[in-house]
C-alpha cells in the first residue's frame, strides 16, 4: 500500500498554524513513509471563500518548505462528483430531502433544551410521501439533504494517536445535512462532511491526519464511507496547540497567522524545526534541532502527545537563534540589506560589500529575531500577547549608528556623556588617537589602556564613554569592533561629544 496523506484547509483566512502544523505532521508522515502528500482547497464555502486566502495558503505552505506530490485540487471543480453521489444516496434511501425550515428547528432545539435534552433532529421529514414533498415544494421551500443515521450504532476506530475511540450514532445529533439548500441546484450545495469523504474515497486518501477538534466528524464519516461501499481510511486525530493558559490559540490574543511569524522575523526552518516539536517528541529529547528531512526520519505516532501542545514564545526564539547564528556572514548578509535599504540607510551594496559583511559579523550572534519594518504593528502584537513575547535586538536599530551621521541618544547615553570624567575620557582618546593612525584593533586597545592609567579613570567609564559617544547607548554590540568599522565612516562623533 502507497501511502497517501492530504492536507485539505478552508480559503476563509490565512494559513493558521494549526492548519500549517497539521501540515507539517501529514509531510511528515508521508516522506517517512515513502509516500505521497496532496494538497486539496476545500472551497465548498463560497461566501466566505476568497482567491487571496488560497494563494496565502499555497505561499505558507512554500515557504515552509512543505512541497506537495499531487494538487492543489478544489473542491468547487467537483461538484459534479458531489452531486452524483447524493443522487447514489438518495436512490438507495440513505438520504432524504428534508424541508424543515428554520423557524421550525429552532423551535424544536427551545423544546429540546426545555427537556434538558442535547439538541438533535428528530427526523420528522425522513419518511415524507411525494405528495408531502410536492406540498412543500409549492410553497416555495427549498431542501437540505440529510444523510440517515440510525440511532443503534456504535461506531469506532483505532486512532493512530489515542488508541480505540467509540462513538454512539445518537451522540451525533441526529441525520446530518451533506448538502444546503440551494435555489438553482436541485441537489443543494454540497458540505463539508459529504465532500471530503468523496475527495478521500477519489483521491485514494489511506491515512487522515488532522486535529482532535475533527473527532466528533471522523464518527459521521465512517458512516459515511460505509453508505458509498469504500474502504474506511486510518485516522490520527493531533492535539490542538493552545496558549500558556491553556486555551486554543486565537487570533483575538495574539498571532496565529504563518506569515505573522514571517512578519515577526522568524525563519522558515525555525517555524517547521518548532511546529514539528508542537505535540511530537523525538526518540532522542536532548536533540531539539533539525530539518524537516531529519525530522521525516524519525517521525512516527507512537511519540505524538494526546495533551494539547502549549505554545512556548521563548522555545520558538531559541530555535530561531539556533538557525539565525548558523547562517554564514555573507549569506546573512544578503537577507540583511533589504532591510537596512528599507530603511532608508545609505550605503552601495557592492562597493560596501566587505564593509557590510562586518557589520554582520559583529552583530550577528546577538540575532533572536530578524528586522521587523513595522514598528507599530510589533508593539500592538506585544501589547497583545504581553511579555511571553520578549523584546529583541533589532538588526536595524543596532545598527544605525553605523549608517547615520547624527547619533541618536538613549536615556542612559545622554546621562553617561554629561559627567565630567566622561568629557575627560572622550578628550584624551582624541589626542591618542592622533598617535595611532591608522587605527588597528591592537590600537584601540592600547588607546584606552593609556586614557585609563594616564587621566586615572576607571576602566569601566573610559568604555562606557566611548560607546556612548560612537553610537548614543551604553550598551550595544563589541565596543572596538564598532569602533574600528566606525572609524571608516564617521572620524568626528567622539570630537564632537567631547566638546559638549
Amino acid at each position: 500500500m502507497t501511502v497517501r496523506v492530504r492536507i485539505a484547509p478552508s480559503p476563509t483566512g490565512n494559513l493558521h498554524i494549526g492548519t500549517a502544523r497539521t501540515a507539517v505532521f501529514n509531510w511528515l508522515f508521508a516522506r517517512h513513509q515513502g509516500g505521497q502528500f496532496i494538497l486539496r482547497i476545500e472551497d465548498t464555502d463560497l461566501e466566505r471563500s476568497r482567491p487571496e486566502y488560497t494563494q496565502n495558503i499555497l505561499d505558507g505552505l512554500t515557504w515552509l518548505g512543505l512541497n506537495w506530490d499531487e494538487g492543489p485540487f478544489f473542491q468547487t471543480q467537483r461538484f459534479d462528483l458531489y452531486k452524483q453521489a447524493i443522487q447514489t444516496l438518495l436512490d438507495k434511501g440513505l438520504a432524504y430531502r428534508c424541508y424543515t425550515s428554520e423557524a421550525e428547528l429552532e423551535e424544536m432545539r427551545a423544546a429540546q433544551i426545555a427537556r434538558k435534552e442535547a439538541p438533535r433532529y428528530d427526523k420528522r421529514h425522513r419518511n415524507l410521501t411525494p405528495e408531502q414533498q410536492a406540498a412543500f415544494e409549492a410553497e416555495g421551500r427549498r431542501p437540505v439533504i440529510r444523510f440517515k443515521i440510525d440511532d443503534d450504532r456504535e461506531i469506532s476506530w483505532h486512532d493512530m494517536v489515542r488508541g480505540k475511540i467509540a462513538w454512539k450514532s445518537s451522540d451525533l445529533g441526529g441525520d446530518i445535512v451533506i448538502a444546503r439548500a440551494s435555489e438553482t441546484e436541485p441537489f443543494g450545495q454540497p458540505l463539508y462532511n459529504l465532500a471530503v469523504v468523496l475527495d478521500d474515497i477519489d483521491m485514494k486518501i489511506t491515512h487522515v491526519i488532522r486535529g482532535e477538534d475533527h473527532i466528533a466528524n471522523t464518527a459521521k464519516q465512517i458512516l459515511l464511507y460505509e453508505a458509498f461501499g469504500a474502504a474506511v481510511p486510518h485516522f490520527a486525530h493531533t492535539p490542538l496547540i493552545l496558549n500558556k493558559k491553556g486555551e486554543k490559540l486565537s487570533k483575538r490574543k495574539g498571532v496565529t497567522s504563518i506569515f505573522d511569524f514571517k512578519k515577526l522575523g522568524y525563519t522558515p526552518e525555525a517555524m517547521v524545526n518548532y511546529m514539528t516539536l508542537l505535540g511530537w517528541s523525538p526518540p532522542d529529547s536532548t536533540k531539539e534541532i533539525f530539518t524537516l528531512a531529519e525530522a521525516a526520519e524519525l517521525f512516527s505516532f507512537d511519540r505524538v502527545n494526546k495533551a494539547g501542545a502549549k505554545f512556548d514564545w521563548a522555545k520558538l526564539d531559541w530555535i530561531n537563534t539556533q538557525y539565525l547564528h548558523a547562517i554564514p556572514v555573507p549569506q546573512l548578509t544578503d537577507v540583511l540589506i533589504p532591510y537596512w535599504q528599507a530603511a532608508g540607510y545609505q550605503f552601495d551594496p557592492v562597493s560596501d560589500r566587505a564593509w557590510l559583511e562586518q557589520i554582520t559579523a559583529l552583530i550577528g550572534p546577538s540575532l533572536v529575531r530578524l528586522p521587523v519594518s513595522d514598528r507599530a504593528w510589533l508593539q500592538e502584537i506585544m501589547t497583545a500577547i504581553g511579555p511571553d513575547l520578549a523584546a529583541a535586538p533589532d538588526a536595524i536599530e543596532m545598527t544605525r549608528y553605523f549608517f547615520t551621521a547624527n547619533v541618536e541618544f538613549t536615556e542612559e547615553g545622554k546621562a553617561q556623556l554629561q559627567q565630567e570624567a566622561a568629557k575627560t575620557a572622550l578628550k584624551a582618546i582624541l589626542d591618542a588617537l592622533d598617535r595611532h593612525q591608522p587605527l588597528t584593533e591592537a590600537g584601540t586597545q592600547e588607546i584606552i589602556k593609556q586614557v585609563t592609567k594616564e587621566q586615572n579613570l576607571k576602566k569601566g567609564l573610559v568604555m562606557r564613554s566611548l560607546r556612548a559617544a560612537l553610537t548614543g547607548d551604553v550598551h550595544g554590540p563589541d565596543l572596538i569592533q564598532s569602533w574600528l568599522l566606525l572609524h571608516q565612516r564617521r572620524v568626528d562623533r567622539i570630537r564632537l561629544q567631547s566638546a559638549v
